[in-house]
């Protein structure tokens, strides 16, 4: 499995911890799932002035959001690389702001926002209520095997 993550805001500061929380996170994602195939994961953590840009151009609502998922599975792939499971974007911003409203850590809104996106990539989807009570199970799901509470010591 190849995790990218790109760290292209400078605001907020994303450290090393962080960055392993997110790879984890991704990887716990897949083993749930039963996933076996070695895929590739960008992360780009941003600010709040792009990731409005793309959820005003990809989504068609003007303001900012805390995370952005974009699917690229495709059976097309081309033998020999390794297939791309798609791009998660992240507001640090967005994430900061929210982690200070549920009163818990920045890692563990990253990590849930990671795992939100991650089931989103899956082909998940939280739009009708009985798809959003699967897809927060299998969050919560996730965020308890990693030992990642909301309180504010993780």
């Amino acid at each position: 499995m190849e995790i990218l993550i790109d760290n292209r805001q400078d605001k907020i500061n994303i450290d090393t911890d962080i960055e392993q929380a997110i790879k984890l996170v991704i990887k716990r994602c897949l083993e749930y799932e039963n996933v076996d195939i070695n895929y590739e994961v960008s992360v780009s953590i941003v600010n709040n002035d792009e990731i409005k840009e793309l959820n005003k151009r990809f989504r068609k609502k003007d303001t900012p959001t805390d995370v952005l998922s974009f699917p690229m599975i495709d059976d097309d792939m081309i033998k020999d690389q390794v297939p791309i499971l798609g791009d998660i974007v992240i507001s640090a911003e967005k994430a900061l702001e929210q982690s200070k409203e549920f009163n818990h850590s920045f890692k563990r809104e990253i990590s849930y926002l990671t795992a939100h996106s991650v089931f989103h990539l899956l082909g998940y989807d939280h739009s009708h209520e009985e798809e959003k009570s699967i897809m927060r199970e299998k969050e919560k799901s996730i965020m308890k095997s990693l030992k990642i509470f909301k309180d504010t010591s993780c």
